[in-house]
């Protein structure tokens, strides 16, 4: 049974469209128009600004940007990541741009969900064992439930790595605590699933066991990444620590859309990684 925390989780979610998140052929240029149509790809909800900024703030050593990787800044410069967010997002940057829009096009993120998909199928052939988790609870709800019943469906082993771990931070006036929605683990404050860049709760679930595969983003991507598991992330146009990972040859799919919006809007990029 679900506990209070993911009921009240739960409860902030707008209704499942049960109909779209059923694994299917659909033609390629309806799942591109899709995607434009929910705010996945199209304009990036964070401008140039953002972008430029969270860099600079990753390049100096920040925690909060760096999502429990370490060596990201090794030959590495704002021109060179903004470069990485131009070809992951498929659109150029200008780089005597401070302010502006910036653009995700949605053939690349197809693109990167089918490579990424046929990762996926051979864990579902070969049972091999996929942890799920997620920092954007909200946003990406729907995509990784429906996912980890998608990939138990076909054969792999959901694991529901680090229930009962809590603990609290120095000065914090909560204890934070690992729970799982469905096979998808989640930070909680003890009310409910919190956003979150940290590491610490992946590193708390490898301590229980490594599995063969990882799917999540922000520091429960980073931390699996720099523990040497298997990795797929999605990571926003502002959140540049996993495509640098990517191109120090640390991780192979990183996935690049706008991570915070509609969660029935994503079920284009669900039927891409089940087909």
């Amino acid at each position: 049974m679900p506990s209070d925390v993911i009921e009240a989780h739960v409860s902030r979610l707008p209704p499942l469209t049960d109909d779209d998140w059923v694994p299917r052929v659909v033609d390629r240029a309806d799942l591109e128009r899709a995607l434009l149509a929910g705010g996945i790809a199209g304009t990036a909800t964070h401008p140039v600004e953002n972008v430029r900024g969270n860099i600079q703030m990753l390049l100096e050593h920040d925690p909060d940007k760096e999502f429990g990787l370490t060596r990201l800044q090794e030959g590495m410069t704002l021109d060179r990541v903004l470069g990485l967010v131009e070809r992951a997002a498929g659109a150029p940057i200008d780089r005597a741009a401070r302010f502006g829009p910036v653009e995700i096009r949605s053939g690349p993120v197809l693109d990167a969900c089918l490579a990424a998909g046929r990762r996926l199928a051979r864990a579902g052939e070969h049972g091999e064992s996929v942890v799920l988790a997620t920092g954007h609870p909200t946003g990406l709800a729907y995509l990784y439930h429906e996912l980890a019943i998608e990939l138990a469906r076909r054969g792999a082993q959901i694991r529901l790595l680090g229930r009962g771990a809590r603990w609290r931070d120095a000065g914090s006036d909560h204890d934070w605590q690992i729970e799982h929605y469905d096979g998808v683990a989640m930070l909680s404050d003890g009310r409910v699933p919190r956003h979150t860049h940290r590491p610490d709760a992946m590193h708390r679930m490898l301590d229980e066991g490594r599995p063969d595969l990882v799917f999540a983003d922000h520091g429960f991507a980073g931390a699996a990444i720099e523990a040497g598991v298997e990795t797929i992330s999605i990571a926003d146009v502002n959140d540049t620590a996993l495509l640098v990972a990517k191109a120090q040859g640390r991780t192979e799919h990183v996935l690049v859309f706008d991570d915070h919006v509609d969660p029935n809007a994503y079920w284009p990029v669900f039927i891409a990684l089940t087909a």
